[in-house]
């Protein structure tokens, strides 16, 4: 089949990517030419692990191409998809959708023939019906559907997520439609992929009822964690024991500095705007979107306290500024509220990350870069774990102690143990234990 994505972003270039190693004929449309000169010289616009075997293998073999141009991008496709950003707009929290709704008028004037029109963009319910009417006002006779297709896509594991999917939902009531996107997706078949058909509609929400259950769950296991500091228990221990439930599971259960990412905070805010438009609040997803934002600075005073009371003056390692490993993706990273505190609260911060350094530049100032670990960790007063990339799993303590001016520890992601780091002579805290 023939594919046209529209955008190359995250969503955009690894869906597109993955559509064309399974066979069909993809091209990607972007309109940022520096991008689509970087990619079609092999350079990526993202880290993911396998994206950049997986791009170059498949434009070498043809089956994968960019362009600038919509209307040759789209030409003969049968399948168009929308995978532009709807960040969170500023002011009120709605997603903007003025990427989507300008896509779908550049495609209303370049369609020809029955095309389906796939939005693969995270959109606010009632998303699709706007871009049909958009698409049918700007050109009368044109034969096409609009699909709902939400991503369930990790960073860090988003080839895997895309071949092998827990399901894939495709929101239409046309007939047509649904003959194309079984077409489209048969090759997941042989992984016996479920496709769910709904309403478009529903598609649309049930991406974002599935991101805010998934933030629930994060927050839920962050306030037991608080609590068992409180009382003298172990949140390692109860996320096991509550994990093991099968009513509940296991994921989405590590008690952390809070979610990031580009999904959640906008989802969840995003979910929470169109149910008060719609008068149908969700309180639980409201109480989720502020616990987890007075969390992440949270984190920054316990750090302070682990410093003694302050830090003025003091040099704060940090290591880890990404959301999430295994992603260069630093947007709502914890890293970026509990650096800033800390800046405020008057530290020196000095901070690695094995891939987010050039992102965080653009976002975090006053900030020493460090080249690996122990460099960042030299000097320092007391260090922070922030995000856990296996880089941090298995450092040497010896020579951590070694190289900072006071032994001190706080570790956000509870990858070490509390008793091995006392025998090590490190001062040391970290999350509900």
């Amino acid at each position: 089949m023939r594919v046209a994505m529209i955008g190359s972003g995250y969503v955009g270039l690894v869906s597109g990517a993955c559509f064309a190693d399974f066979g069909h004929d993809v091209v990607c449309v972007d309109k940022d030419p520096g991008k689509i000169e970087r990619l079609n010289a092999g350079v990526m616009p993202i880290y993911e692990p396998g994206l950049e075997a997986l791009v170059t293998g498949n434009a070498r073999a043809g089956r994968l191409t960019f362009t600038t141009e919509l209307e040759a991008g789209i030409a003969g496709a049968e399948a168009i998809f929308i995978a532009v950003g709807t960040p969170s707009r500023r002011g009120d929290g709605h997603a903007d959708l003025s990427y989507v709704y300008a896509a779908a008028r550049e495609i209303a004037a370049a369609l020809k023939g029955y095309t389906v029109i796939v939005t693969k963009s995270t959109v606010p319910v009632g998303t699709g019906d706007e871009v049909e009417r958009i698409i049918r006002e700007a050109n009368p006779q044109a034969e096409f559907a609009v699909v709902s297709n939400p991503e369930f896509l990790r960073e860090g594991a988003a080839i895997g997520d895309f071949k092998r999917p827990d399901r894939i939902v495709v929101g239409t009531e046309d007939a047509r439609a649904r003959d194309v996107m079984t077409e489209l997706y048969r090759p997941l078949f042989l992984n016996q992929s479920p496709i769910l058909f709904t309403g478009r509609r529903t598609a649309e929400l049930i991406k974002y009822a599935a991101n805010a259950f998934l933030a629930t769950k994060i927050t839920f296991i962050n306030e037991i964690a608080d609590l068992c500091e409180a009382v003298g228990a172990d949140v390692q221990d109860v996320s096991r024991g509550i994990g093991l439930d099968n009513r509940i599971g296991s994921k989405f259960l590590h008690a952390g500095p809070g979610y990031g990412g580009s999904c959640f905070p906008k989802d969840t805010l995003a979910l929470v705007k169109t149910a008060q438009d719609a008068g149908a609040p969700v309180r639980i997803v409201e109480t989720v979107a502020a616990v987890n934002d007075q969390r992440k600075r949270a984190m920054a005073k316990k750090v302070i306290a682990a410093a003694g009371g302050a830090v003025r003056g003091k040099t704060v390692a940090v290591l880890g500024l990404t959301f999430k490993p295994n992603t260069d993706d630093m947007r709502d990273s914890p890293a970026i509220a509990i650096i800033q505190a800390l800046q405020d609260a008057g530290a020196n911060v000095q901070a690695f990350d094995p891939e987010g350094t050039e992102q965080a530049k653009l976002v975090l100032h006053d900030v020493t870069y460090a080249a690996n670990p122990y460099e960042c960790l030299t000097g320092a007063d007391v260090a922070v774990l922030v995000t856990e990339w296996d880089a941090f799993r298995a450092l040497d303590m010896d020579r951590v102690k070694s190289l900072m001016a006071s032994p001190v520890m706080v570790d956000l992601r509870n990858v070490y143990r509390p008793d091995e780091m006392a025998r090590r002579g490190i001062a040391y805290s970290s999350i509900g234990r």
